[in-house]
């Protein structure tokens, strides 16, 4: 939060310094514009408290649940804080409530499958701690959160170890009580991670056709995730192949922010 303050701000607000007294007190409302889930108020309250510590804050709208439009965020402080404080504090909520509500918009669209909606690595960097805490406020689940936490073999890791089979037994062999997850694109390197014990197997840019063959043949053996290319338009149709879990780049990488605004009024 700091250096996105000090990469707006810089070495001051020159337009706020030039139109606004510096005595000046003001109200100010964050209103939710179109539907969706609101998150990240903690974040902003804490970029306007950084600059005006005494600022007054009155939540008027429930994070983290669906609401079609309202007030968010009531606050009261110095003018000059508030203003110079209002981009980042919307970016950051703008963001932030964007990536909730595509996640909502997902789980919803995969409701009564059995499917466990994902998210993925692909968020912004420096701020994978937030997105992935957007994404469990509108309902969906954190997939591993780094390098560290999980093993996942992806195409280039089994073409370096020799292929699936033998990407997943070294790296059972190097850390045999981490969580392994290995790519498969094709039935053939399916078989081998079965034949290697993965426990569960990403399906990566398969057809739906090809899914549901997959799942038939894996017959619950291991855990399968569906992953590449889904969009919400295809969502229900993978999730309903029988797969366990469906992984979403694009709950991070391209949700839409979702429209919030800030209006002020002086106070007398």
């Amino acid at each position: 939060m700091a250096r996105a303050l000090a990469e707006d701000v810089g070495d001051g607000d020159i337009t706020t310094a030039a139109t606004v007294p510096e005595q000046a007190r003001a109200r100010g409302l964050i209103t939710q514009k179109a539907p969706g889930i609101v998150y990240g108020i903690d974040i902003a309250v804490e970029t306007f408290r950084t600059l005006d510590p005494e600022i007054a804050v009155e939540r008027l709208g429930a994070e983290g649940e669906w609401r079609e439009r309202g007030p968010v965020v009531r606050l009261e402080g110095a003018a000059r804080a508030i203003l110079t404080g209002e981009r980042t504090a919307l970016n950051f909520l703008q963001r932030l409530s964007g990536v909730a509500t595509m996640a909502a918009r997902c789980v919803r669209a995969v409701q009564g499958t059995g499917a466990t909606i994902l998210d993925t690595r692909k968020t912004t960097p420096g701020l994978r701690a937030l997105e992935k805490a957007a994404v469990a406020a509108g309902g969906a689940t954190n997939h591993r959160f780094g390098l560290f936490d999980a093993i996942l073999i992806k195409e280039n890791h089994a073409a370096m170890a020799g292929g699936v089979g033998r990407a997943v037994g070294k790296a059972r062999a190097y850390a045999p009580d981490a969580p392994l997850e290995v790519e498969c694109r094709t039935m053939d390197e399916v078989d081998e991670a079965l034949a290697a014990g993965a426990p569960r197997i990403l399906l990566d840019n398969m057809s739906v056709a090809q899914l549901h063959d997959a799942v038939r043949h894996v017959a619950g053996r291991a855990e399968l995730e569906a992953s590449g290319g889904v969009t919400l338009d295809t969502l229900r149709e993978i999730a309903g192949t029988g797969v366990d879990f469906v992984s979403v780049g694009a709950l991070t990488h391209s949700a839409p922010a979702l429209d919030l605004s800030l209006l002020l009024e002086t106070i007398p």
